[in-house]
């Protein structure tokens, strides 16, 4: 059942594409995703106060790849949202639980169970039914780099996974995450121009910034204490959330071939969880 904290991640982080489709208008890329992860380093290290933890670490080499491999990722989506049909960039970014699967074989060197990776796949099909991707000719470059999001995002999620089983709790990880983040994209934006903060935006901001740090650290979670497969293939649930948001706000409808894609994400979900719970029992004994 601990996989299943991905479900609150992927709703988390569904709620912060809304913020960031309406903060498009008064904010940059660069711009949201600074103070998203300002706010992340601010609300962790209040934690960590509070609860008198420690940010000591004897493991950064793996939080500097954790950190530069998911902002990577993070700005490639954006960019090829900026140039792509946002249904193909989101299916090129969500690429990342399949490289995942074949990760999780080669370098965490857990067992591969073909039925689990058949769930991961049953949930991309859903997402291709749902988005329904296109892509022009003139489009293979910002396509490229969709699909190296993806990648990115699983070595990203892979380095979350090897954290975990180090020891190192999610504070720690969401921590140095959004640390790098924020001291990269900040650099960055010191070299050009803010768009003003005003009471009128700032409340998107905010929310931003709070439902993507609760996002990482239920995200990290889940990698840490469940099962890396099961995980990935819950991560699609992201996408069945966002397009309930666009029905609920935007009035965006839906085709029959979408909602068979949402039926299948949702298949694809509850059989990884069955067969998660199968492998936990068959651990236990």
């Amino acid at each position: 059942m601990r996989s299943f904290w991905m479900l609150v991640a992927a709703f988390l982080f569904a709620c912060m594409g809304v913020l960031v489709k309406l903060s498009a208008d008064h904010f940059t890329t660069i711009e949201l995703v600074f103070y998203r992860s300002l706010m992340g380093v601010g609300i962790t290290y209040l934690f960590v106060r509070y609860h008198r933890l420690t940010l000591k670490t004897g493991y950064w080499k793996t939080h500097c790849c954790r950190g530069l491999t998911g902002l990577g990722s993070l700005l490639m989506f954006f960019y090829c949202i900026t140039e792509l049909p946002l249904a193909t960039a989101i299916s090129l970014n969500y690429t990342w639980p399949l490289f995942m699967a074949l990760f999780s074989t080669l370098i965490l060197r857990e067992q591969l169970h073909w039925p689990m990776v058949f769930a991961i796949a049953l949930g991309f099909v859903g997402i291709v039914f749902l988005l329904r991707p296109t892509l022009d000719n003139n489009h293979w470059i910002a396509a490229s780099l969709g699909l190296a999001s993806g990648f990115f995002a699983a070595i990203a999620y892979m380095n979350v996974r090897q954290l975990g089983n180090l020891g190192e709790s999610e504070w720690r990880v969401v921590f140095y995450f959004t640390l790098i983040s924020t001291l990269i994209t900040g650099t960055w934006l010191a070299l050009t121009t803010f768009n003003p903060v005003t009471q009128q935006n700032i409340h998107l901001l905010i929310g931003i910034g709070i439902t993507a740090t609760l996002a990482q650290l239920a995200m990290t979670r889940a990698y840490r204490t469940g099962t890396t497969l099961v995980v990935s293939s819950l991560g699609y649930s992201t996408v069945l959330f966002a397009c309930i948001w666009g029905i609920l706000i935007w009035n965006e409808i839906l085709s029959p071939i979408a909602w068979l894609g949402m039926a299948l994400i949702i298949a694809g979900g509850a059989l990884s969880g069955l067969l998660g719970h199968k492998l936990a029992l068959k651990i236990r004994s």
